[in-house]
């Protein structure tokens, strides 16, 4: 139900700030070592695109032209203008080694999970009084 809430909030905030841009398919997936955002925008060059981290987001945006002018459409299915992602990320991560890299229409983030704290917990050790001959 949490979840559900979380995307409803996340879609009405994104619709407020984002308007007419489109939002293309994203599929965000963990691995044992890293959280992967792989995003499907074919058409366009790395320099088109921009990838920021900000705060527990990341954010993925750019603008794809539509390439050739036409005099009417029959099927529009394909999205152009500006297009934009946020993912929010709960994980504690690895900012500063995360990899950005375009291949064959698809923007693929790799951000490296930072590994998990360890805390060593002690028990006390109780020493044993024992009394003394000698006054001291």
């Amino acid at each position: 139900m949490e979840r559900l809430l979380q995307d409803i909030l996340t879609r009405q905030r994104w619709l407020l700030r984002h308007g007419n841009a489109w939002r293309p398919p994203t599929d965000v997936y963990e691995t044992d070592e890293a959280v992967v955002i792989r995003v499907e925008i074919a058409g366009l060059k790395p320099e088109d695109v921009l990838v920021a981290l900000h705060d527990r987001w990341l954010v993925i945006s750019g603008y794809r032209q539509d390439p050739t002018p036409k005099v009417a459409y029959h099927q529009l299915e394909i999205h152009y203008g500006e297009f934009h992602v946020e993912v929010y990320l709960p994980w504690a991560l690895d900012a500063d080694a995360a990899q950005a890299v375009y291949r064959d229409g698809f923007l693929i983030v790799t951000l490296p999970k930072k590994p998990p704290l360890t805390i060593t917990v002690r028990t006390p050790r109780r020493l044993r009084v024992t009394k003394s001959e000698a006054g001291l």
